[in-house]
């Protein structure tokens, strides 16, 4: 519900000119609101209806009514009927099924270039397609294809044997090159029953309507009960939600529309639903009502609150002057305030019209074709070869498909005038003006907007000459001869009296234009593929660029806007006119999805973006959600752009609350050589101020991605990377301990702790904390990590058993805190709390540089127990490095038992080819008895010389250890970001510098100075000062360290880390004063100094080789001294 503004024009008359947006039926009332009150004055008077249809749907609606099993072996005019009548009805006679060869998929698929490119037509509307009766309740030789048995399927008589693509696939085939003839397909789809034996009788044998006496009803209509179909009961509205999918399903398969058998029958209220849940996801849709021999204001209702979009007409079976003047008026009316309705000149339940004449078909052709609403036209195959068998659904009669004499010449200049001429695009007005003197009709077509017009003149007598007679002037005032666009003839018509009169031949139809130009937008015959309509293409435009102004300023009032300006505007360059819309008019609001060169990289759409699709081919896309739900977010059917130098789509700006939304961008791309298939990957991004950081994770998504760990560090690089599967080693850079035992600046990490394995043990039975037991993990910035085991125990018991690991952020070490849970005694499920559980702990410990691996063979195996000394509570072990690694615990005893794990597998090296084989080796185990409410600890770190741990102090409430936390499911992304950062700014003496990532990085030039700017930017000018000082320091010539290890600065191969040295500088004097930055001392020299130094020297060259170009400035850098 929209309140929106209006402006008074003068003399109490307000207006407001709105962008129409949205497909569907909508109301709208005017109202007052008083200056001194907020209480609206409603006028007296019914709503405004507003009947918004599809910009595709504003002219040539040209609907070619198919039905696939005709074209098979029956369709042409050369085939004979084998005479095998006696063959069959002795096998009918003996229970044998026979069924003759049906049309496929593909037979009609062959024929798409002249229902399409050679006729003109613009829609294939498809009778049912769906598996059907073949021996249970089957009428006919072929069974109905009303009798569905399954709503979602395809029937597979229809489609070819082909081990390369299922029936299902070549349905689709046909789709797709129905689209690349710019078409459109309708399903015919009878919702209203189902044939016996349906697959819905299995699933939901509640749907079926029944008599009291159980029997299934079966529907009908004018007296005539179709006994092959069962009615469903559309009073249970899960039944309105399962059909809501059936049609969404069709949608994602590439139907365009729906043409809804006996519509009628199904309640107003399900209807209302269907629609509007099918429309959310393709709001395009075509739904097309069947409402013939339904009450009178059926049709009226179902297209004005159920929001149909078509219905048929019933013109085709009103036949004299008399019907037709009296029907046509109505027609019009029901078209202009409801949903067109569309003249069919034949449809399968009639006689064919060949069958009377060839002049009478084609007189009832023309009639149709050239009394329609926005060129709403559809006919039947067979009409175009003047076919005279009548269409028995139940059976498959031939079509006289290439009869020499036929009006296919002729139905394409019908055609033509509907795609080109004004007097058939909306907003056309149609009047009856003849005065009847026999059975001939004038009608006057007037589009103000183009002031176009046309006269049609018809004699409905095909056996005697007639005369069209009407009023001088009621035509519009043009001077004659006019122009028959059918033929090409001028007409002069005789005034006598007042009036005009002009004879015509039986059954002639005429189609009178003033302007005899009026023949050159027809063109010549047709030749190869006909294109989209202009008018239907610059409509299509004028949608888009109203439905993008509407994205940006919401619904507004339009003024004097130039609605089709601001569509070339846009189809010439999206880019500039979306970012004209902002006041900035400088960042764009754009994110490019290159068809042919971004699949295989996921695409970021930033919150307020519009998505730009482009292809060099025309295409039609849907992007629908990620994962099992399939739900289709959006759905475009590409337009070229201005001279149809590429095509293009545009996809709105999505509302992203709290999280990331990942989405599928799935195009079909038409050309010459097939239906290409892409599918490229979009994520929507949140608002940054509502974007949260998940920290907790499950079980289920923790064995999906093994990447998920706990990262802490300390201010001098050392770091603890534990994996949320606990004790599970993915690289050989997962670790507890990985110190750094330099304690002044940071050096390459060295590995002495891998892991814990840890084991409950209750009444003898010992069950290992890791994946199968584990129930949630949570990380953290500050507090470490958390994980929690649900352990079974006996008598369908279990106990729970928290653990924690923290890492200080002074000093080598690494705290691993376990609690185990205080339930209540009289839980049923929980163990006792009072009964002990004995926790099994036995570290696994390495003594090596980061980067490499442990082969106990080559040493280690004899070497290492050698180096271990053990204590009541834990044990020393000697590094190599001659730095001791004690583990302790706050209680239980230790126990001296060394054994050796082999070829522990490491999978992220294996994917890079690297060694994925380590040996770990665990001094012994960690026994501790535990009851309900205990905690233990045990600590890790780095000493120079053995030294006993001290004891913790024993609490007043009986408990050694604090617990650490508390641990959040989610924190904001911005404190996230906050917080991360002290991760990676680490001590260098009194200076500050950054490692560049972890695990492998230690201090990187180009990476501390990009990340000395984020310093910046959130205030940390401090930090920032001391990153600089580092850097200044090192400073030679105009090289800056390409990396340090420790304190060797060597490497300097880079030649941006100058140029992000001095972007820092131009930063900090954008927050602080460009005197505190510029005269900051560095050694022995300023900031200002050494940012000169830096300049002059590589403006002259460094002893690297960057040198300036001396007319641009421009660097010139050795290849691999940057990838920037």
């Amino acid at each position: 519900w929209h309140d929106l503004p209006m402006k008074a024009d003068g003399d109490g008359t307000f207006s407001i000119r709105l962008p129409l947006t949205q497909t569907g039926s909508f109301q709208a009332k005017c109202f007052f609101i008083p200056r001194d009150s907020d209480t609206p004055v409603w006028p007296e008077g019914e709503n405004t209806k507003i009947c918004v249809e599809p910009a595709g749907s504003c002219c040539a609606n040209i609907i070619y009514n198919a039905f696939v099993r005709q074209f098979g072996p029956t369709k042409d005019t050369k085939f004979e009927t084998p005479n095998l009548d006696a063959v069959i009805k002795n096998l009918d006679d003996q229970g044998f099924t026979v069924i003759p060869k049906s049309g496929k998929f593909r037979d009609l698929k062959e024929q798409l270039n002249f229902i399409f490119s050679r006729m003109g037509c613009r829609a294939l509307h498809l009778m049912p397609i769906h598996p059907t009766p073949t021996t249970y309740a089957r009428m006919g030789r072929f069974g109905s294809p009303y009798a569905a048995l399954d709503f979602s399927d395809v029937d597979p008589a229809q489609a070819q044997f082909d081990p390369a693509a299922t029936p299902l696939e070549q349905f689709i085939e046909l789709v797709d090159a129905v689209h690349d003839h710019d078409g459109y397909v309708i399903l015919d789809i009878a919702i209203n029953h189902t044939g016996w034996a349906a697959r819905l009788h299995e699933s939901h044998p509640e749907w079926l309507d029944r008599e009291d006496d159980g029997k299934i009803r079966m529907p009908g209509a004018w007296g005539v009960v179709w006994a092959d179909l069962t009615k469903l009961d559309y009073r249970h509205t899960d039944l309105w939600q399962y059909m809501a999918d059936i049609f969404q399903l069709w949608c994602r398969r590439g139907v365009d529309g729906f043409r809804c058998d006996a519509g009628y029958m199904i309640p107003e209220r399900a209807w209302e639903y269907i629609i509007a849940k099918v429309r959310r996801q393709y709001p395009d849709t075509i739904f097309f009502l069947e409402g013939l021999g339904g009450p009178p204001d059926a049709t009226r209702h179902l297209l004005q609150r159920a929001n149909f979009n078509w219905a048929y007409s019933e013109l085709f079976q009103e036949y004299s002057i008399e019907q037709i003047s009296r029907y046509l008026p109505h027609a019009v009316n029901i078209s202009e305030t409801c949903g067109h309705l569309i003249h069919f000149a034949e449809t399968h339940d009639n006689d064919r019209l060949a069958k009377v004449s060839h002049t009478y078909a084609k007189m009832r052709t023309g009639l149709c074709a050239l009394f329609s609403i926005c060129g709403g036209f559809g006919f039947t195959n067979g009409v175009e070869w003047f076919a005279k068998e009548k269409i028995n659904v139940h059976n498959s009669p031939g079509l006289n498909w290439g009869n020499p004499v036929n009006q296919v010449d002729y139905i394409t200049r019908l055609h033509l005038i509907l795609r080109e001429h004004p007097a058939f695009f909306s907003g056309t007005q149609l009047n009856l003006i003849h005065e009847k003197e026999s059975q001939a009709l004038a009608l006057l077509r007037f589009n103000p907007d183009y002031n176009a017009r046309m006269l049609v003149l018809i004699n409905l007598d095909c056996d005697g000459q007639g005369m069209a007679v009407w009023p001088v002037g009621a035509e519009g005032g043009a001077a004659f001869p006019w122009t028959d666009l059918i033929s090409g003839n001028t007409v002069q018509p005789e005034s006598r009296e007042g009036k005009y009169r002009i004879p015509l031949k039986p059954g002639a139809v005429l189609a009178l234009s003033p302007e005899k130009g009026d023949l050159n937008l027809l063109g010549s015959q047709p030749a190869g593929k006909l294109s989209m309509p202009g008018r239907v293409l610059m409509q299509k435009r004028r949608a888009l660029a109203l439905e993008v102004l509407t994205a940006v300023n919401g619904h507004m009032d339009l003024a004097d806007l130039d609605v089709d300006r601001a569509a070339m505007d846009l189809a010439r360059n999206p880019e500039t006119f979306i970012c004209a819309l902002y006041p900035d008019k400088r960042q764009s609001r754009v994110i490019l999805f290159d068809a042919h060169r971004d699949i295989n990289r996921r695409v970021m759409v930033p919150p307020g973006f519009f998505l730009l699709v482009r292809s060099k081919k025309h295409f039609r896309v849907q992007l629908e959600e990620a994962g099992s739900n399939k739900q289709c977010l959006g759905f475009c059917e590409s337009l070229p752009a201005e001279g149809n130098s590429a095509y293009q789509a545009i996809f709105m700006p999505m509302e992203i609350k709290e999280s990331h939304r990942d989405c599928l961008l799935k195009l079909r791309i038409s050309g010459p050589e097939g239906t290409q298939i892409i599918t490229g990957n979009i994520r929507y991004l949140p608002p940054f101020n509502t974007l949260n950081l998940r920290l907790l994770f499950t079980r289920r998504e923790i064995a999906q991605d093994p990447s998920i760990k706990q990262l802490s560090t300390t201010c001098l690089g050392a770091m603890m990377r534990a994996g949320a599967n606990f004790s599970h080693l993915e690289s050989r850079y997962d670790g507890l301990l990985g110190a750094n035992l330099n304690p002044l600046m940071p050096e390459n990490r060295w590995m002495l702790l891998s892991r814990f394995k840890i084991w409950g043990v209750f009444q003898g039975h010992s069950r290992e904390l890791g994946l199968d037991y584990l129930e949630t993990f949570w990380a953290s910035h500050d507090q470490g990590g958390k994980w929690r085991f649900r352990i079974p125990s006996a008598e369908g018991r279990h106990y729970v058993i928290d653990l924690f690991l923290e890492m200080d952020r002074k000093t080598n070490t690494v705290t691993l805190t376990l609690y185990r849970e205080n339930p209540p005694t009289d839980n049923p499920l929980r163990l006792n709390p009072q009964r002990e559980v004995t926790l099994i702990i036995r570290p696994d410990i390495e003594d090596r540089s980061f980067h490499d691996t442990v082969k106990a063979f080559t040493g280690p195996e004899q070497q290492w127990p050698l180096r271990i000394s053990a204590f009541e509570n834990g044990f020393f072990f000697h590094s190599q490095t001659r730095q001791i690694l004690r583990l302790s615990s706050s209680r239980g005893a230790f126990f001296l038992k060394p054994e050796w794990q082999y070829m522990v597998h490491r999978n992220v090296e294996a994917t890079r080819g690297l060694d994925a084989n380590s040996d770990l080796f665990s001094p012994g185990y960690f026994s501790i008895n535990v009851k309900g409410g205990d905690t233990v600890s045990l600590k890790a770190c780095v000493i120079d010389k053995e030294s006993m741990p001290e004891r913790p102090d024993i609490k007043s409430d009986g408990k050694e250890i604090s617990l650490p936390g508390p641990f959040h499911k989610t924190v904001p992304f911005s404190q996230a970001i906050k917080a991360s950062l002290g991760a990676f700014i680490v001590d260098r003496g009194e200076e500050k510098s950054v490692v560049a990532g972890y695990p492998w990085f230690l201090d990187w030039g180009r990476d501390s100075l990009i990340f000395c700017r984020a310093l910046i930017e959130l205030g940390r000018t401090r930090e920032a000062f001391d990153i600089l000082t580092l850097f200044g320091k090192f400073e030679k010539d105009g090289t800056l360290p390409n990396m340090i290890c420790c304190d060797d600065a060597r490497n300097i191969e880079t030649s941006d880390a100058p140029l992000w040295f001095f972007a820092c500088c131009r930063q900090l004097t954008q927050t602080l004063s460009k005197e505190v930055v510029l005269t900051q001392s560095i050694g022995q020299r300023t900031m200002i100094q050494i940012l000169k130094d830096m300049a002059s020297s590589m403006i002259n060259g460094t002893p690297t080789g960057v040198k300036a170009d001396p007319e641009s400035m421009l660097l010139y850098s050795p290849a691999h001294f940057t990838w920037m």
